[in-house]
């Protein structure tokens, strides 16, 4: 079993121990994602990104890493909902974007390409 399954496993576990699957509808589950997500944002509210990476590695990493957790497990819940293996879609993902972004034309640039 790779780590994400053990992961998503071990929410699951979390989630039906507090009978909390009765709130997890899909659209449930996405609106939460993002606004753990806004959560993350929040971080960098008003902040340099001098200032933000400082954070990452001073007092203020507890929360980063409290926010990252959180949109994870959304995320996982999601995908455990709809049926997606985030690894396969992840590597899926990567090729697509490698087809999108060749290494010649987009070698340090932040220049969006059409979708295909």
């Amino acid at each position: 079993m790779n780590p994400l399954t053990e992961l998503t496993t071990d929410i699951l576990r979390f989630r039906d121990e507090r009978n909390w699957a009765q709130f997890h509808s899909l659209r449930n589950l996405i609106v939460s994602l993002n606004l753990e997500a806004a959560e993350l944002l929040e971080l960098t509210q008003w902040k340099s990104d001098a200032e933000v990476s400082a954070a990452a590695s001073g007092a203020a990493r507890t929360a980063l890493q409290d926010e990252c957790a959180d949109v994870l497990i959304y995320l996982l819940l999601i995908a455990e909902h709809a049926g997606i293996d985030l690894l396969d879609a992840a590597r899926a993902k990567l090729l697509k974007n490698a087809a999108r972004y060749p290494v010649a034309s987009s070698y340090g640039s932040s220049r969006k390409h059409p979708s295909p």
